[in-house]
């Protein structure tokens, strides 16, 4: 199941829409396979039709955990518990990381948020208030990356809200989700990392804002 979330994960949505539109995406714009590349190099359309497929890639298989040893072993919910999580880290590796395109890839965000929001209900919460971020960064700075960035980083602060929210009858309930919270924080820095040529831009103030004509080069 491991190895499906990774080989769901890598299958390069951006190049493919940017091959359909006869060109190579890696050639355009930031030269990202990401969602935010392809709605600026194809239109704000096909970088919606990006970040859908994207997110799915990283739903459907932690979903495919859920359903499928739910359906066959219902006892087994600790290992639904356990396997849903590793699923999804490997969807946004193969995302991150895709063999198709050199081991090289998108962001992260989108097939972050896919597999995040599947793992019901501990991280459906969480991942809904980090796109509540996103959205607010965004409509105020007009920055995609900075926007993603600071959903990513508030990512372990609502899966701790998240889990005084509903103790379950534990006295020390960040201590039931520390392993995914260790995980979550590790996520939301290689999301920092991957955007980090987006920091640089940020700094010396090229990073182009939603709307801009422009692609970063």
């Amino acid at each position: 199941m491991i190895l499906l979330g990774f080989a769901s994960g890598s299958i390069p949505f951006g190049l493919i829409l940017g091959r359909a539109k006869g060109i190579d995406i890696r050639e355009h714009g930031s030269k990202n396979i990401g969602a935010t590349n392809v709605g600026r190099v194809l239109g704000r359309k096909f970088g919606f039709l990006c970040f859908a497929l994207d997110a799915l890639k990283g739903a459907l298989p932690v979903l495919g955990v859920w359903f499928g040893l739910v359906a066959e072993h219902p006892e087994q919910t600790s290992l639904v518990g356990m396997l849903m999580p590793l699923v999804g880290i490997a969807a946004i590796l193969g995302h991150v990381y895709s063999p198709w395109v050199g081991f090289r890839g998108g962001k992260g965000v989108a097939t972050s948020f896919g597999a995040l929001l599947a793992m019901w209900p501990l991280m459906t919460f969480p991942a809904l208030g980090a796109l509540v971020v996103w959205i607010v960064v965004l409509k105020l700075f007009r920055f995609v990356s900075l926007a993603s960035m600071c959903a990513a980083l508030s990512l372990p602060l609502f899966l701790a809200v998240r889990a005084f929210w509903i103790t379950d009858g534990n006295s020390h309930p960040v201590d039931a989700v520390l392993p995914l919270l260790i995980a979550v924080t590790a996520l939301a820095l290689l999301v920092i990392w991957k955007h980090r040529a987006n920091i640089t831009r940020l700094r010396a103030g090229s990073e182009p804002r939603v709307g801009a004509s422009k692609p970063a080069q």
